[in-house]
């Protein structure tokens, strides 16, 4: 049986696990939308800012799309955000982007070359793995039932465990 093995980085942004709410206490924002929520990010370069204004200096710059974060605060066209390795700021609404996207296991990265996510081919744990991927690998998710997450990556998709991946709350099942 051969794994695919995929290695992909965030190219310079290092992630550990941040600390979420549970999706189950969610409040609704001033946008009617749960808060907090996962979303991605939409353009190649967007400017995390330390207030809600591009009066307000940028604290970092993401340099990648499809970066999941967390929307934790909305202020106005604004959103606060906060990414995998829990660095906050703001980021104006157009930036971002309804599309799941998740990051495998970040808590993970650096503990050595033989950590990986096992994608399955169903929703099951003794079900085929059809990809072994490294902490940090952003997925696009397709669905949630509250273990499992559908999730593409690179053409090859398939399930992962839901507590091995930052971008969905425990629990939380979606289509």
């Amino acid at each position: 049986m051969s794994h695919s093995v995929l290695r992909l980085g965030l190219a310079g942004l290092v992630l550990v696990m941040g600390t979420g709410l549970a999706h189950a206490q969610a409040a609704k924002g001033p946008s009617g939308l749960p808060l907090p929520r996962f979303v991605s990010l939409k353009a190649k370069s967007v400017n995390l800012r330390i207030g809600p204004s591009v009066d307000y200096a940028v604290a970092w710059r993401y340099l990648k799309s499809g970066v999941p974060v967390e929307i934790i605060q909305e202020y106005d066209n604004w959103r606060r955000v906060r990414d995998a390795d829990g660095t906050e700021g703001w980021v104006n609404q157009a930036l971002l982007s309804g599309d799941r996207t998740a990051v495998t296991a970040p808590w993970m990265r650096g503990k050595g070359d033989d950590v990986f996510v096992n994608m399955r081919r169903e929703a099951l744990a003794n079900s085929t793995v059809v990809a072994k991927l490294q902490p940090g690998v952003v997925v696009k998710v397709g669905e949630c039932n509250g273990d499992w997450c559908r999730a593409e990556v690179e053409g090859v998709s398939g399930w992962v465990s839901q507590n091995e991946i930052w971008g969905a709350y425990p629990g939380e099942a979606f289509k």
